[in-house]
């Protein structure tokens, strides 16, 4: 239980003394990006499902 509790102290002073945070207008900066990112791949997913739904369907159409 000790070895936890040292793995836990030892694991906050790391993040506390040796990761560079960034600021708030970094944080800010790459929370927009992300987002913008994050909504044009949805939009280019949502796009390529489409195309396939209608191929698959038009494929069907042509096999009844």
């Amino acid at each position: 239980m000790a070895g936890i509790v040292n793995y836990i102290k030892e694991s906050f002073g790391e993040l506390k003394n040796n990761v560079t945070w960034p600021t708030w207008a970094e944080a800010q900066s790459l929370t927009v990006l992300v987002a913008v990112f994050s909504i044009i791949f949805s939009l280019a997913i949502w796009g390529v499902d489409t195309v396939f739904s209608k191929v698959i369907t038009y494929y069907f159409d042509l096999i009844k």
